[in-house]
């Protein structure tokens, strides 16, 4: 269930980035709108995404996505035609867009890290509260094994 969720979070980045890589010079007069939009969307959905799962890998997966999507399509062809031009849009969404993201990750790094979060890994404590192998905590009004004293 959980690896299905990093899966889609990481297909949400690469469709965010095939979408944005198509779009991205949709402009308002000369000031690349549309660039400067998904280079912030693909940061909100990286800090929503480490949010959502809690962890910070949950916004590296959306950042993985949108990187290797958007520049596979960057990248020449034999032929000589790319995808994202170099304008000021292209600049700007590729640019914009892997800083927006990387500020993302790191967000979601400090945010949500198991150090700053207290959580701990499988193995650690049990649901009780209890380390594996150590005694149980004394329960009030039942009788107590005796403690062990140390042979001389």
């Amino acid at each position: 269930m959980i690896v299905g969720g990093y899966v889609m979070l990481l297909l949400l980045g690469a469709l965010e980035a095939l979408i944005g890589c198509f779009q991205y010079s949709r402009a308002l007069g000369s000031f690349p709108v549309a660039a400067v939009g998904f280079a912030a969307g693909i940061g909100v959905t990286c800090v929503l995404g480490a949010w959502g799962m809690r962890r910070p890998l949950g916004g590296l997966m959306p950042a993985v996505g949108w990187f290797i999507t958007s520049f596979v399509l960057a990248m020449g062809t034999p032929g000589g035609s790319v995808v994202i031009t170099n304008t000021t849009a292209g600049q700007w969404y590729l640019f914009g867009g892997s800083a927006c993201a990387l500020a993302a990750v790191v967000f979601g790094f400090v945010r949500w890290s198991p150090a700053r979060t207290g959580t701990r890994r499988r193995g650690g404590l049990r649901p009780g509260g209890s380390r594996p192998g150590a005694r149980p905590a004394p329960r009030p009004g039942l009788p107590q094994p005796e403690a062990r004293k140390p042979d001389p």
